[in-house]
């Protein structure tokens, strides 16, 4: 049974991500934010004490009573992290989203082939392709395509929002090897950086998560070897589950990262009520606030909690689609809620600090109603598994 308590290895992880976030994440927020750059001696940083005391906690505690629980230890460690600044969260070097579906749908082959440069103590990135200009969240209207060709698969599309995709060693890219077979024909494939034919097209300029790096990727006559297709298992489905796989096991990250921008923006907000509330403000106003935060306080330890269940589902290999989404869609409308409080609510008195983090939390904030299937996604996914036996478009 799912227990709300942490144990004390994980309040270990807890606490070590919480001390990197205010230590190496914090400092650097306001201005990575401000230059849209992240300067190299943070990601070497981040190798060294996330990686390294991540993978140290992971190895110590990545089982409970013989559980697997490496997604709650990962969403538990998000929070934290976004806590920190939920752009540099994304930029920590590592497999990212790559890795759900490899491990998913890689062989044991690929799986070693692949994940085993992030082991060389060197900086590495991973990343995942799945939106096209034309498409987001209809992943069975995508049209990039894979031609097998001899020994080789040809890849030709556009791909567009790629979290680190100019920088990434191994990029899973997801096309229709027969565009007539809709979601049955869509694979995933591993694409190494450099391939001829990879090309990485413009960097976008956003409004949030301004550190984190946003591509555009161009596959012209991209030649990857036919061993890089991912789909050990043979499915004939495989490559839509390991497409909806994926976004079963990030949706509740992207939760966990909603939630830690959520808590940052409401600790600032409580902070300012105490500590530079102007003198002589009306006190019936101070305690309307005052309420209205207890009451932003509970609503973000249910997202919480439902970003736990979700993950906590994960690990023991329950299904978990809806309530994956259950996480993803709450944690993303509280965010854009706190974060709009918090800046509603500090409005008077000088600008500080504190202010400017505020109003950057609530530049973020946007981004996660959006990514990773939007808020009106969700809804249907929890609609279609609420309601099985009544179609719903």
């Amino acid at each position: 049974m799912i227990d709300f308590t942490l144990s004390k290895a994980q309040q270990a992880a807890r606490d070590y991500a919480h001390q990197v976030a205010l230590e190496e994440m914090r400092p650097l927020s306001l201005e990575c934010d401000r230059t849209e750059e992240i300067p190299e001696s943070f990601f070497w940083n981040m190798q060294r004490r996330y990686w390294g005391g991540a993978a140290a906690q992971a190895r110590a505690y990545g089982q409970d009573e013989g559980v697997r629980q490496e997604n709650l230890l990962s969403v538990i460690s998000q929070e934290e992290m976004a806590w920190g600044d939920a752009a540099l969260a994304t930029a920590i070097p590592g497999p990212g989203l790559a890795a759900p579906p490899i491990l998913s749908q890689g062989t044991p082959e690929q799986q070693a082939r692949f994940l085993s440069i992030y082991m060389d103590g060197q900086l590495h990135w991973g990343a995942l392709a799945l939106t096209e200009p034309g498409i987001g969240s209809d992943v069975a209207g995508m049209s990039t395509t894979a031609v097998l060709d001899g020994d080789e698969w040809v890849i030709n599309g556009h791909k567009h929002y790629i979290t680190n995709g100019a920088r990434a060693d191994l990029i899973v890219t997801f096309a229709t090897i027969d565009k007539s077979l809709g979601r049955e024909g869509i694979r995933p494939f591993v694409v190494p950086k450099g391939t001829p034919g990879l090309i990485v097209g413009r960097i976008e300029k956003k409004m949030g998560l301004r550190a984190s790096q946003t591509a555009e990727l161009i596959f012209d006559n991209c030649r990857i070897p036919k061993e890089n297709l991912l789909a050990g298992r043979g499915e004939r489905k495989a490559g839509f589950k390991a497409a909806m796989g994926t976004l079963d096991a990030t949706r509740p990250m992207v939760g966990a990262l909603a939630v830690g921008i959520a808590r940052a923006a409401y600790e600032a907000a409580c902070e300012w009520l105490r500590e530079e509330l102007p003198a002589g403000y009306p006190p019936h106003k101070r305690r309307a606030w005052e309420e209205e935060l207890k009451e932003l306080g509970q609503e973000i330890e249910m997202a919480r909690f439902l970003v736990w269940r979700a993950a906590w589902m994960a690990d023991r290999r329950i299904p978990n689609s809806k309530e994956a989404s259950m996480s993803k869609a709450y944690a993303g409308a509280l965010v854009m809620k706190a974060t709009a409080t918090a800046v509603r609510i500090t409005a008077p008195g000088e600008e500080s600090e504190r202010k400017l983090l505020i109003q950057k939390w609530f530049r973020d904030a946007k981004v996660f109603d959006i990514f990773e299937g939007t808020a009106q996604i969700q809804r249907l996914v929890i609609a279609r598994r609420l309601f099985p036996n009544i179609d719903i478009p």
